[in-house]
């Protein structure tokens, strides 16, 4: 089955919000689509481009003194339909993670247990810290958007990242409770 690429999608709901530049719309990117989607800044400008060419989006240019012509994007109403017709759709398969941490613990009777419980304290750390960053990220949304009309949507998708990263750092504890408590082999 051929992938679908839905880059073009993230672009043309990103339109729809307010970043009308490359520039800007990989700012976003940085600070929130990337959370869940990634999406890297060699990507957007073809997507754009194509985005253009499908009649989904049009470029205007804004003249700058000493630097090249500002491109500035919007969407049309052919690409608002495209976006209507994509949300509309059911998502088909859920996502398969790809976990270094997950594939070394299927191996880790070939390791002793120490490392493993390091592996998993280090996991722990980073989940906390990603949480932190989730909760600094509905502050900043909650603080500063509120108004926005995207916000509430905003703040669902966040909370989706704050449960997920709250499963796994409890999980992280069980983990590691497990592991403590596992005999060692002869």
């Amino acid at each position: 089955m051929a992938q679908k690429n839905y880059t073009q999608y993230a672009l043309l709901g990103l339109l729809t919000t307010g970043y009308h530049t490359g520039y800007s719309m990989k700012q976003m990117i940085d600070g929130s689509l990337n959370h869940f989607w990634k999406i890297s800044y060699g990507q957007i400008y073809p997507a754009l481009k194509m985005l253009v060419d499908k009649g989904y989006a049009e470029v205007k240019y804004t003249s700058q003194q000493g630097r090249p012509d500002k491109k500035e994007y919007y969407i049309t109403s052919s690409g608002k339909e495209a976006l209507k017709q994509w949300l509309k759709q059911p998502v088909q398969e859920l996502p398969i993670e790809k976990n270094e941490l997950l594939l070394k613990l299927f191996f880790s009777r070939q390791q002793d247990k120490p490392t493993t419980i390091k592996q998993i304290e280090i996991y722990h750390e980073k989940l906390l810290e990603r949480y932190n960053t989730y909760e600094g990220i509905k502050k900043m949304i909650l603080l500063e958007s509120s108004e926005h009309k995207d916000a509430p949507f905003w703040i669902i998708t966040l909370d989706y990242g704050l449960s997920t990263t709250h499963a796994a750092i409890d999980w992280c504890i069980k983990t590691k409770d497990t592991l403590l408590n596992l005999k060692e082999e002869e």
